[in-house]
């Protein structure tokens, strides 16, 4: 029952469903080590999260000259499979090469190796049988490498938008064909996997939900008064759409008079939006609360008469269940797999990348009496909290560790047992 979760940078402010997903499998009784590359814990801002950092074991933290005799130490116990380890971590660089950024080339991969032998030796030592990575990026490739090196076997969750842009370059196909299981956040992204992968692998691709913790979303707050007034909630990046979303603003607050926007989040765009909000003279009708703590969060939302989420690319965002889980409508563009969670009875869906059209749903949102709007909300709750109830999904993916630990422990009896015939027959 003892797993280790692996993810490149942990905790974060933006990872609070990793930590609610470690949290449900402890509750049923598993016992889950962290491990991280590295922590994130000059942006944090909530308690639980630096608690959380307290229980993450971060590898780069132990120094380079440690990681380096760590890894070799493992690796020159174990040449065949370091050869074997070296042979992927080149094959996985050269596809890196030309995917675009965060792909890695060999260099990059190169460390990975090492980071995997640290992995898979720490893994040895903790008694750890399987390893579940979050996204399929470079945490991924750490677990399979950690595997092919002599460590336990893995799984891990794929949630886009970045696993998306480069596939190939992730090397999906090798790491869902080597995994116990793969799992998808959404249907579409299992859809996505599925062209990624072979067809006989694709019962290996498992669809769990990220969830919510349902008794911490009290009954929904009154819809407030005046307005209307939006919550955006997200790091401020190219793909969370945050400059179309000002220039919806300004094309609304025309309309609008009453129309004002917090913004829960930072990033390395705050400099482009601050500049792009003062551009079109609407400071009074803005404003940016930067990184807050999950209550902050909730906070936020029940100020809100709803949720806009502007986003270029997505997997299936935690701020939309977050906030029908608390009983608001959303206004989304509609990408991915957002369409799955948010219907027209619980808000309107708009096209990416068109700041009139998203304009014109907070238009009608502002024209809807706030007794529909909380209804709306109720419907949005009652979705989310169906769909996404985090212990419920958890539960699935506890079955998932079971069913691949069952089978393990069947192979390798089994392999025992070949090995023990074999002996025996060599000593005859």
């Amino acid at each position: 029952m003892k797993i280790a979760y692996l993810i490149n940078t942990y905790p974060k402010p933006s990872h609070t469903f990793i930590r609610r997903e470690i949290a449900a499998l402890e509750t049923m009784g598993w016992q889950v080590h962290r491990f991280a590359m590295r922590s994130d814990r000059g942006a944090l801002v909530d308690p639980v999260d630096f608690t959380e950092d307290d229980k993450t074991e971060h590898v780069l933290e132990i120094g380079g000259k440690n990681l380096l005799r760590s890894s070799l130490g493992w690796m020159l116990r174990h040449p065949g499979q370091a050869l074997a380890g070296l042979k992927m971590a080149l094959r996985c660089g050269n596809k890196g090469k030309s995917g675009g950024p965060g792909t890695g080339g060999v260099p990059r991969h190169l460390i990975y190796l090492l980071e995997a032998a640290h992995i898979a030796r720490r893994a040895q030592e903790l008694g750890i049988k399987h390893i579940h990575a979050h996204f399929g990026t470079n945490s991924a490739t750490v677990a399979m490498l950690a595997e092919a090196l002599g460590g336990p076997g893995f799984s891990f969750t794929v949630h886009g938008p970045e696993e998306f842009d480069a596939p190939r370059a992730f090397s999906f196909p090798e790491k869902i064909a080597r995994a116990r299981f793969t799992v998808a956040i959404s249907s579409y992204c299992r859809s996505q996997l599925f062209r990624w992968s072979q067809i006989p692998e694709w019962s290996k691709i498992k669809e769990v939900h990220c969830g919510v913790e349902t008794s911490g979303y009290p009954a929904p707050a009154p819809m407030p008064e005046g307005g209307p007034h939006l919550v955006a909630i997200g790091r401020l990046c190219e793909q969370k759409g945050f400059p179309v979303l000002i220039e919806t603003m300004a094309i609304a607050a025309k309309r609008l008079p009453g129309l004002t926007l917090t913004i829960c989040g930072d990033g390395e765009l705050r400099t482009l939006i601050d500049g792009e909000i003062a551009r079109h003279g609407i400071k009074d009708r803005i404003h940016i609360a930067g990184w807050v703590d999950e209550s902050g969060v909730r906070a936020a939302i029940a100020n809100a008469h709803a949720l806009i989420l502007p986003s270029l690319a997505e997997g299936l965002p935690m701020v939309v269940i977050e906030a029908m889980a608390c009983g608001r409508p959303v206004i989304s563009t509609c990408i991915n797999g957002v369409p799955e969670l948010l219907t027209p009875n619980e808000g309107w869906l708009v096209p990416a990348g068109d700041p009139a059209a998203l304009a014109d749903a907070i238009v009608a949102l502002s024209n809807t009496p706030n007794d529909v709007l909380a209804q709306m909300g109720l419907a949005a709750r009652a979705r989310a909290m169906a769909r996404h109830d985090g212990n419920t999904e958890a539960a699935k993916l506890a079955v998932h560790f079971s069913d691949a630990l069952r089978l393990d422990a069947m192979n390798t009896q089994s392999q025992d047992l070949a090995d023990h015939h074999l002996t025996v027959q060599n000593s005859a």
